[in-house]
């Protein structure tokens, strides 16, 4: 069979015709980027916020998207290897040209992308509570910082459990390293002696905690009141609390608080012998509000009846929402206008009222202590009277506290020094 001329000619301008259209068609897509790690240490925490990151598109779709276009989810997994972030960072912003990026846990993780998002000019939501001393133009901090999980938790034990021993146990790297510092100052001011404070680290995905724990009963057993605040981060925490049972530290001895445990890393374990301790959020699944029945329902329906929630996948569920409401609001998804309209958004939280987004970039929490039971749930033992405004920069660190954070003009500053009025940089 023979082609004239015409023919290929018309052939070839359908096929141009029909890849404009399908360029068109890509076009009319968001793409939001989801970088969690699916796989390694850290997957047993970061595969749920993944998940509820394709339930928050779906349901955001359902509504008619933003800006009149539907969503698209591209999902990448940095498998718990830290520099890997920075590339699956880049992959996502300059490879797939996502409007934004939800995504990291570890502080780790975060600090290896922050020059990817502020090279690329793209946007990050942090969900995870961290160590603070940080505040980027290009990063939103969903989660807690310090002063909204950390030392509320330490002055719950000093005021409501006389505790007068104190064992900072963490995973070594950043977050912990940092948050213990702040501890360890406040701690001091608060008039505790150096010899009542025990630091330990182990290393991601620690599995034999027994001369550890050993070590934390004898500190224990010198008279005083004694917990554990613990920063002990993945997949470690499973053989951790095993052996707390194996060695019979029952939460009437040593509490532990843990700022890394939710409902999630819970659902691995055997919690008969974890009754009583706590952790400090700023959500628990058992918050009693329509809007948290709401999203378990949802969450259920789309994940399946066994699944429970946790603290960052409400920080998401505020991040995203503030995100959509930004973008309406700037009317594009340009980073530039978006990260001009986040600051002041305000949207409903899951534990009741509505929690805003500040000019330093992190929002307004309420900050809660619950108890581990039974069911693998926490009971609320305590919580704020009202909602806690992140703090970038810890007042109980020397050098941090004179800087300040607003990223409005005219100041448009991550670390603004109050005593030399010069702006140290990006922030960080």
């Amino acid at each position: 069979m023979k082609f004239g001329r015409r023919t290929v000619l018309g052939a070839a301008t359908a096929l141009a015709t029909m890849s404009l259209a399908f360029a068109a068609q890509a076009q009319e897509t968001i793409k939001v980027g989801i970088l969690h790690s699916l796989s390694g240490t850290m997957a047993i925490s970061e595969t749920t916020l993944k998940d509820v990151m394709l339930m928050l598109i779906e349901e955001q779709n359902k509504k008619g998207g933003v800006l009149g276009k539907q969503l698209e989810a591209v999902v990448v997994d940095p498998a718990s290897d830290w520099p890997l972030f920075a590339e699956k960072a880049r992959e996502l912003i300059a490879g797939n040209d996502v409007s934004a990026v939800f995504g990291c846990w570890t502080s780790v993780s975060r600090k290896s992308v922050l020059p990817v998002f502020e090279e690329l000019n793209s946007i990050l939501f942090y969900p995870v509570q961290y160590e603070g001393e940080e505040s980027q133009r290009n990063v939103f901090y969903t989660g807690a910082a310090p002063n909204q999980q950390a030392i509320p938790a330490v002055d719950y034990l000093m005021n409501e459990e006389g505790v007068e021993r104190w064992v900072l146990a963490g995973t070594d790297y950043v977050y912990p390293r940092t948050t213990n510092k702040i501890l360890e100052a406040y701690l001091k001011a608060k008039g505790v002696a150096e010899e009542d404070i025990m630091i330990n680290y182990t290393p991601f995905g620690h599995s034999d905690w027994q001369t550890i724990v050993s070590d934390i009963k004898a500190f224990g057993a010198a008279g005083k009141k004694t917990a554990v605040v613990s920063t002990i981060n993945g997949d470690a925490n499973v053989p951790f609390y095993k052996e707390l049972g194996n060695q019979g530290v029952a939460a009437t001895d040593i509490p532990v608080v843990a700022f890394s445990v939710g409902e999630e890393e819970l659902a691995g374990l055997d919690t008969e012998p974890l009754i009583g301790h706590l952790a400090a959020w700023n959500y628990f699944m058992s918050a009693d509000t329509d809007a948290n029945a709401e999203f378990i329902e949802a969450w259920k329906a789309f994940a399946g009846e066994d699944r429970v929630t946790n603290d960052p996948m409400e920080a998401h569920y505020i991040g995203f929402n503030m995100w959509v409401k930004a973008v309406e609001a700037a009317g594009t998804t340009d980073p530039d206008a978006v990260i001009d309209s986040l600051i002041g958004v305000a949207v409903p939280n899951l534990t009741g009222g509505y929690s805003a987004m500040m000019p330093n970039h992190h929002i307004t929490k309420p900050v809660l202590v619950g108890e581990i039971q039974g069911d693998g749930q926490f009971e609320t033992v305590w919580e704020t009277p009202g909602l806690v405004a992140g703090d970038a920069w810890s007042d109980h660190l020397p050098e941090s506290a004179p800087l300040i954070s607003d990223w409005r003009a005219p100041m448009s500053c991550g670390n603004f020094n109050t005593e030399t009025g010069k702006c140290g940089g990006q922030g960080s």
